[in-house]
């Protein structure tokens, strides 16, 4: 199994958010544990995601997320 960060790089307030996904729930929010991202950034509909900062796309990178860019990650 697998967890997934893209390069969409959106601003959003004072921050650039991108997207994090897996091949299961379990593990995506697994992750989100793992690197500190509040279950309120889940989005459930569409393809399951959070939204996250740049600085926890990286700590998610190095507990060994594979970057996508965003039209893969689509």
């Amino acid at each position: 199994m697998t967890v997934y960060v893209d390069d969409a790089f959106i601003p959003y307030r004072r921050m650039i958010m991108c997207h994090m996904a897996a091949d299961t729930i379990e593990e995506l929010h697994a992750m989100a544990d793992k690197i500190g991202v509040d279950r309120k950034w889940f989005q459930p509909l569409s393809r399951p995601h959070y939204d996250i900062c740049k600085k926890m796309r990286r700590r998610a990178l190095s507990y060994g997320a594979v970057a996508l860019s965003r039209r893969d990650f689509v």
